[in-house]
């Protein structure tokens, strides 16, 4: 079905759009794109992407420690 999040697990092979560190943070935008940010830019564009009425998503490992 066009338009579904099927998968909202982030993985290693996922990066920050804005820098290219691995992503922390999924962004869903109302028009069915998606953003995926390091935690800083997604600190960064939060006030925004709120507006924009953004479905975020934070990885659930994001604070486990390797």
């Amino acid at each position: 079905m066009p338009g579904l999040l099927t998968e909202t697990t982030l993985s290693a092979a996922d990066r920050c759009d804005r820098c290219g560190a691995g992503a922390r943070v999924r962004a869903v935008l109302e028009s069915g794109g998606e953003l995926l940010f390091c935690r800083h830019h997604a600190n960064e564009h939060q006030d925004r992407l709120q507006q924009m009425n953004a479905t975020i998503v934070v990885d659930a490992d994001a604070d486990a420690v390797a």
